[in-house]
């Protein structure tokens, strides 16, 4: 038996239009990590607070280990006992320690066991030496290690974390990743997270949800999603493809394909067709080069780091073409 199953869950805020989610049907494995991906208002925080019993479904239900979820209305204190979740609004206490913060999730039966499983916990999470710092001291990405901390202090069998990386640089986000890859792997516990940036659920996910309207598009293993994306919304959420169609070098005319920009690869001398360098933007391990191609522009990141100029006509070749039901 699954540990989560959502099973024809729905729940909108407005009739009519698109508010929420409709018609969801999920499976979540124990130890699993799931990303939610979708652009914003697509329904991915309404899905993590149905999961976690913060709202309940309009139609369907949500099951936690086969027993159905407890809404608000029907639980004193809204959330599942056995989950924990970390939002965007982080309910730290901003003027106490970091040690504090985190300790205050243990009861004063045992002061030497709060003290040291506390310290145990920030040192899985790398934070040990921010114990004696205040809240209002730290940096963004800081205090999200710091709520994730005191979420899994109590032991939780799922963590549910709404966009965990937005305030992070690339540096700490590498360090989060690492350290949620650590609490599912070691701890045991299930994750299920919302991002806006793909790279989040590519990197991490056993399972990666694209959410549109409401609705699970797709689901699957990243790799599976990425190179056989089968919707339009899809390929360009997870790769910012080129959507082509109706082009000379396409294997069929009045089909769309996808086509990621690395997927293109520039040649000075020949290709199967050639466009005209609209723009070209330095990326660090690539360059950025807009091609017009038929009155198309195609975006391509150039590994080669060509010199370029705009207005420069340049051939090129296509590794490969995902066909698209849309």
């Amino acid at each position: 038996m699954p540990l989560l199953q959502l099973n024809n869950v729905s729940r909108n805020f407005q009739e009519g239009i698109p508010s929420g989610v409709s018609g969801i049907n999920l499976n979540i494995e124990t130890g699993e990590i799931v990303t939610i991906i979708g652009e914003s208002g697509s329904g991915k925080t309404t899905l993590l607070k149905l999961i976690y019993g913060y709202l309940i479904p309009q139609k369907g239900e949500v099951l936690y280990n086969g027993i159905k979820i407890k809404g608000p209305t029907e639980k004193l204190i809204p959330g599942h006992d056995e989950m924990k979740m970390v939002t965007q609004e982080l309910t730290l206490n901003l003027y106490a320690k970091v040690f504090d913060n985190i300790a205050s999730q243990l009861s004063n039966t045992d002061l030497q066991a709060k003290s040291q499983l506390t310290l145990q916990t920030m040192e899985f999470l790398r934070i040990d030496h921010l114990a004696e710092k205040k809240i209002v001291e730290l940096s963004g990405g800081e205090q999200q290690r710091v709520a994730i901390a005191k979420a899994v202090i109590t032991e939780p069998k799922v963590l549910l974390l709404d966009e965990p990386f937005s305030q992070i640089d690339s540096v700490l986000k590498k360090q989060l990743r690492d350290d949620i890859e650590r609490l599912s792997k070691f701890l045991k516990i299930t994750i299920i997270m919302v991002s806006h940036d793909p790279t989040d659920g590519l990197a991490l996910s056993d399972q990666l949800l694209i959410v549109k309207d409401g609705k699970i598009l797709r689901q699957g293993k990243p790799q599976d999603l990425y190179f056989d994306p089968q919707f339009a919304y899809v390929a360009k959420i997870l790769g910012r493809a080129n959507l082509l169609k109706n082009l000379s070098f396409l294997p069929q005319q009045n089909i769309t394909y996808a086509v990621y920009p690395h997927q293109i690869k520039l040649n000075p001398y020949q290709g199967v067709a050639e466009g005209a360098v609209k723009s070209i933007h330095f990326s660090g391990a690539y360059q950025e080069v807009e091609l017009v191609i038929e009155s198309k522009v195609i975006l391509v990141h150039d590994h080669q780091f060509l010199n370029l100029r705009t207005g420069d006509i340049v051939y090129f070749d296509v590794d490969n073409f995902q066909e698209l039901a849309d």
